[in-house]
């Protein structure tokens, strides 16, 4: 089988085929950091986390860049509201950014540039454009003449008239063109500047992507990532400006994440609905918040709510009870050894239908994220395989033999394994080990006190243990817990 994405610039699905065999290099379009990340904002690099782990679980090595744009009209306004140097609040919201993330179980991309360490090299590319006829220099200012790139407009599929019948933007009457954008700002005061052979100045927003791709990844890379918004104008101008300056196609597959609107509505500060990651670690447990972006597909917008949120909770509890039971029937071990022929046939039999169940699970989640990274359907053949768990070992008859026990290890094994693509299970804390220990003992006390028959302190220590948040639930198999 082989792995189909997306690719916004066909609008098709198409076959992935790395430019370099065993190797994918990806951009993806970072944030702006003036303030605390949104909850929209951790959509994207969830998204990408997601894939760097399957394309990785696949066998690919992955090389992930992703930027900061750390000079920004925003931060600037910022700054000159708050009195605060533009790359201190950068500096600042940035580091709160990755430690949202870091609360997310999102790992780190390979290389974090920001655009303030790449001056050099955006410099050289403005110039270049300069030279080659697709920038010209105006009162400072440097613009990118559209009208110079014939395929400007193929990503979004857009013609110049289109695009200047729509905008809403007020012609500058010193542009070649209305569609022409700054590559490069002369300077104002008050505002971050670096010296340039226009004079002081500094970047134009889309340049800086175009010029850190290129130092990175080359003049070809896989994959371009970001959000829908970014299709246009920003990933249009860095191809322009990219394609014009080498010669070569920027990137093969371009992907792009769909919005994640709040109560139906669009996030946006006039509605007032603006929520941030941090309030939401505050309200909802980091692991809720990550399943439930996994529970619906990238290019899918994704509704938040409470109750959507209460429904994702109880979502990733029956895969989290479930990989707990497994593994405490584990633990517990088998009950007897199987000696007969008719009692060794049942023990086969029983490994066989795990390992076909097991194998059916692989295939199904595997063939789910080659089609384009499919969570939701991904996510679909996990809880197939739990339920038919549950069936074999809870509401059937189940014998703790030496070769059952084993499938119930193989089970939890490969749930973990799956779910670690997704990164279910990533939240687990070293607490829990303590946790563990103390109910097995209060288990154990329990067990004893109904074996005396003092049913008074068997219901005091169940009590107990439920308002510690310890939930027991007698089986045939067993006591299990979970919490609640």
């Amino acid at each position: 089988m082989s792995i189909w994405v997306y690719n916004t610039a066909s609008n098709k699905k198409e076959e992935f085929i790395p430019r370099e065999k065993g190797v994918v290099s990806a951009y993806v379009c970072g944030i702006t950091p003036y303030s605390y990340a949104h909850i929209g904002n951790a959509r994207p690099p969830l998204v990408w986390d997601v894939i760097r782990r399957f394309l990785r679980y696949m066998g690919y090595k992955t090389v992930f860049v992703q930027n900061i744009t750390d000079v920004d009209d925003r931060i600037i306004a910022k700054s000159m509201q708050t009195g605060r140097p533009a790359l201190d609040i950068s500096a600042e919201f940035a580091g709160e950014y990755f430690k949202d993330l870091q609360a997310l179980k999102i790992e780190m991309p390979d290389i974090v540039p920001k655009v303030s360490e790449h001056i050099p090299e955006i410099l050289d590319m403005v110039k270049g454009l300069v030279e080659k006829g697709h920038a010209y220099v105006v009162d400072g200012d440097v613009y990118y003449a559209v009208e110079s790139f014939p395929g400007y407009g193929k990503l979004s599929g857009r013609s110049l008239e289109d695009m200047q019948a729509g905008a809403r933007i007020e012609v500058d009457a010193r542009k070649r063109h209305p569609m022409d954008f700054a590559v490069w700002k002369s300077a104002k005061p008050g505002e971050p500047a670096w010296d340039s052979p226009w004079g002081p100045g500094r970047p134009g927003w889309h340049i800086e992507c175009s010029a850190m791709s290129l130092k990175y990844l080359g003049s070809t890379f896989d994959i371009h990532g970001g959000g829908e918004d970014l299709i246009f104008p920003h990933h249009e101008n860095e191809i322009a400006q990219s394609e014009g300056f080498t010669g070569q196609p920027l990137a093969r597959y371009w992907m792009h994440n769909a919005f994640l609107v709040i109560d139906r509505e669009k996030m946006s500060k006039s509605l007032g609905n603006v929520l941030t990651v941090r309030e939401l670690l505050g309200k909802y447990p980091a692991k809720v918040i990550r399943f439930f972006i996994v529970t619906a597909h990238y290019r899918s917008p994704l509704n938040f709510g409470a109750e959507e949120l209460t429904a994702a909770a109880k979502g990733l509890e029956r895969l989290e009870t479930a990989l707990m039971a497994m593994e405490e029937l584990v633990k517990a071990g088998p009950v007897a050894q199987m000696d007969s022929t008719g009692i060794g046939e049942a023990k086969a039999k029983a490994a066989v239908s795990f390992d076909d169940l097991l194998q059916t699970a692989k295939r199904e989640f595997i063939a789910a994220m080659e089609d384009d990274f499919n969570t939701p359907v991904a996510l679909a053949s996990l809880y197939n395989m739990v339920r038919e768990i549950n069936r074999l070992t809870i509401e059937e008859d189940f014998e703790r033999t030496a070769g059952n026990v084993e499938s119930v290890a193989k089970a939890a094994a490969l749930l973990r394994e799956l779910g670690g693509i997704l990164g279910l299970f990533d939240f687990e804390e070293a607490v829990d080990a303590k946790l563990a220990s103390y109910v097995a003992d209060q288990i154990a006390r329990r067990q004893q006190a109904k074996a005396s028959r003092d049913w008074a302190l068997a219901d005091q220590i169940r009590d107990e243990l439920r308002a510690k948040g310890i939930v027991l639930e007698d089986t045939p198999q067993g006591v299990r817990w979970k919490k609640a």
